[in-house]
């Protein structure tokens, strides 16, 4: 074999968690190579940075590279759609009221992934090899990834961001729990006439949340959750017809629509990891968890993934402990576990309680946005447990 490239980490995969994971690490000067993986195709879809993983790329000093083309979700509505008898209040979070300038930024995923890449590639720690993993194997001391194009690489630690069909975690023989519900996400981008004003609303129907995220300009993102006949319907609707179709829904607050092309539906899962890590790997983002794109959780944990990595290493290095070992690992799962667990549980919930046509669940989430209307202080502690668990 020829002689090994040598580095201190090894990120598999340049999606935008990836490229996160890779600039906060070499931003605190350690040695890292991102095997960039295959060319990947447009991403029309669109991602809320909540407040958390805001401060998150502030501190990999990437943030102002990306807030000029987001839209800050100023105050989040929450109307319920549905035609039951027992109906939730509509009720309204304000950014505001926990001394915010916005809850996130919302910021289409082509554009974020672009300007993640402009800034990976001035950063002196940070290698680009532009390459699919073929191989790896974990010694006592690294592990050795072989590529598709014949480098071999020395790393003492693999972080695995190569996405929900993970190579990585294939290698290392970690499988998936996975829970699938009978709904399908369709995504869009829509230009409308009336304002958003940095509003984010969302509306809870008998399928699913239906959701619009502002964007830059009269612009915002949707999300349409329903079952699988529905996505198939809208789907063979031409562009003119699925406007008028969404507009319906959103009761034309947005005034009237105009889709842009980049439609697209993703059926909803639930999968997790059953271990987030393996000699000298650790999974994060979507190789460790698969969220349902439900209260935007899915990123933004993958990028709280991120700087766990990026803090732990950076502690370890300086002292001269092993930044890939057995002990690092494990203060990484007992770090991400609680997180994924607990945010996975949540969103579970959420949209079971929307499926559910029984009385007493109905009952029972009319009755919880009722006492976050009414409640300040309950409401107020719930924003801050959404924007995750690093916000302030």
């Amino acid at each position: 074999m020829s002689q090994l490239t040598q580095t201190d980490v090894a990120v598999v995969g340049a999606g935008p968690a990836g490229l996160a994971a890779a600039i906060g690490l070499a931003a605190a000067g350690i040695s890292t190579t991102l095997i960039t993986g295959p060319e990947r195709g447009n991403d029309h879809r669109t991602t809320a940075l909540l407040d958390g993983s805001v401060k998150i790329l502030q501190q990999f000093g990437v943030w102002q590279h990306l807030m000029p083309h987001t839209a800050p979700l100023r105050d989040m509505r929450i109307v319920d759609g549905t035609r039951r008898l027992i109906r939730a209040p509509e009720v309204t979070f304000r950014s505001g009221e926990i001394g915010l300038e916005a809850f996130g930024y919302n910021i289409e995923n082509d554009v974020l992934r672009r300007e993640l890449s402009a800034v990976a590639r001035t950063m002196p720690a940070l290698r680009l090899a532009r390459a699919s993993l073929a191989g790896l194997t974990s010694e006592m001391d690294a592990a050795t990834l072989t590529l598709d194009t014949g480098e071999a690489l020395a790393a003492r630690l693999v972080v695995a961001a190569d996405g929900r069909n993970s190579k990585v975690r294939e290698i290392c023989g970690i499988t998936m729990k996975k829970r699938e519900y009978p709904q399908v996400a369709v995504t869009a981008t829509v230009r409308h006439t009336r304002p958003h004003w940095d509003i984010s609303t969302e509306f809870h129907t008998e399928t699913g949340p239906f959701t619009l995220v502002p964007l830059p300009g009269d612009r915002s993102s949707i999300v349409c959750v329903v079952d699988d006949k529905e996505a198939v319907r809208l789907l063979g609707l031409d562009l003119p017809a699925l406007a008028r179709e969404f507009e319906r829904r959103a009761g034309s607050i947005l005034g009237a629509f105009e889709v842009e092309d980049g439609r697209a539906a993703f059926p909803l899962v639930a999968e997790t990891a059953t271990d987030l890590t393996a000699p000298r790997v650790a999974l994060m983002a979507e190789a460790a968890h698969v969220m349902p794109p439900i209260g935007a959780q899915g990123l933004n944990l993958g990028l709280r993934d991120a700087l766990s990595i990026v803090d732990l290493v950076s502690a370890a290095l300086p002292r001269g402990g092993d930044i890939g070992g057995a002990d690092l690992l494990a203060r990484y799962a007992a770090d991400r576990t609680r997180d994924i667990d607990g945010r996975m549980k949540a969103v579970d919930l959420l949209n079971r309680s929307l499926l559910s046509d029984l009385m007493p669940v109905q009952g029972a989430r009319g009755l919880g946005l009722y006492l976050l209307d009414r409640i300040g202080p309950l409401r107020r502690q719930v924003m801050r447990l959404g924007l995750g668990s690093r916000a302030a």
